[in-house]
């Protein structure tokens, strides 16, 4: 672990020389004006996708002052576990920030060594094929209030890579699912930075109704409420707050609700609902760098809960920050998360967590 912290740590900083020369260049060669483009090397280590590398390419536009950036991106990544992941994502804000539209569609074979899977005391060695697709439309219909429609599609296929692995699967009932289905959002957002937010709150309440007549192969219900709130202290300082939660309705087992905590890997434990609560102090320690401390506590109830021997789920880590691009908000993160017993996480990405 101690050696793979080093490694990780020596290309953040490595990235983050690189980009920040890089930004230094472009700002010389172009000082009154930015370029619409954005051009980052991705780098990344977590339990879902081991050590990974690509690329985003995206471009970036304001359609008007009040309005929030647009973007319309592209990236790729390949892991050391031999798996792939790639999307095409879009994000768009306009007359006055009154409509937003997101889109994406993402691709991957990803593969997974469980060490304790559902808590069975077994490792298990799956691959997940995954072709989804996803749109939301939101209007702001008052104040900070907006109400919108939103659909998506998945054929997610869960595999073992051995006949054992595979009955494990069958004698848990944990299957991949193919959904199509339409759902309803509210948002509330106060936030001053969609990337980088130093003060306001968020919440977003909505739901996804899954049908075989939209192309699935079972009826069922995801429901989602997310709520944060960022408030600044000191100089350039945030303590943030995030209380997630998923409740799932007739879902299938490979439908249900994972762990989403820093230091779990997302899939490995699973239940009919999921909530949990996070909190983060986001520490100013010079103009382009910031350290993170946070600590989470995620609980699993309902179906499937059960069979898992503990369902609450406890989570305490720390990271550093660089911001890249201080007007836009980018950063580049390095965190390091630990969880019950085994279960840790190294990650190292773009953006703070929430």
């Amino acid at each position: 672990m101690t050696r793979r912290l080093a490694k990780v740590l020596f290309r953040f900083v490595v990235i983050a020389t690189v980009l920040q020369y890089a930004s230094a260049a472009s700002a010389q060669q172009e000082p009154e004006r930015e370029s619409p483009w954005l051009v980052v090397p991705l780098l990344s280590a977590n339990p879902k996708l081991d050590t990974a590398a690509g690329a985003m390419v995206a471009y970036v536009h304001k359609f008007d002052e009040k309005s929030r950036a647009s973007m319309l991106g592209l990236q790729a990544k390949y892991s050391t576990s031999d798996s792939v992941v790639a999307g095409l994502f879009g994000r768009s804000s306009w007359a006055e920030d009154h409509h937003r539209l997101n889109a994406g569609l993402a691709f991957g074979n990803i593969n997974n060594d469980y060490q304790n899977y559902q808590e069975t005391g077994q490792e298990v060695n799956t691959q997940d094929r995954l072709r989804a697709m996803f749109a939301r439309y939101l209007y702001r219909f008052k104040g900070d209030f907006f109400f919108g429609v939103q659909g998506a599609y998945t054929n997610y296929e869960l595999v073992g890579k051995s006949q054992a692995d595979d009955e494990i699967l069958d004698n848990l009932g944990l299957v991949g699912y193919k959904s199509g289905g339409v759902g309803l959002s509210l948002l509330y957002d106060t936030r001053d930075n969609d990337f980088k937010p130093m003060n306001g709150g968020y919440m977003n309440a909505n739901n996804i109704s899954y049908r075989e007549a939209l192309g699935g192969k079972s009826n069922f219900d995801i429901y989602r409420l997310d709520l944060r709130y960022f408030l600044a202290h000191g100089k350039g300082s945030v303590l943030a707050f995030r209380q997630r939660n998923q409740w799932s309705v007739n879902a299938p087992p490979g439908a249900y609700s994972p762990v989403y905590l820093r230091g779990y890997t997302p899939g490995e434990f699973l239940a009919q609902n999921m909530s949990s609560v996070e909190v983060e102090e986001r520490l100013y320690i010079a103009e382009r760098w910031t350290s993170t401390f946070f600590a989470g506590f995620a609980l699993l109830y309902g179906d499937g809960s059960s069979a898992l021997e503990n369902t609450d789920f406890p989570s305490v880590g720390l990271g550093i920050q660089y911001i890249l691009m201080p007007k836009q908000g980018m950063v580049a993160n390095l965190e390091g998360a630990m969880g019950r017993d085994e279960d840790r996480g190294l990650y190292l990405k773009m953006g703070y967590a929430f």
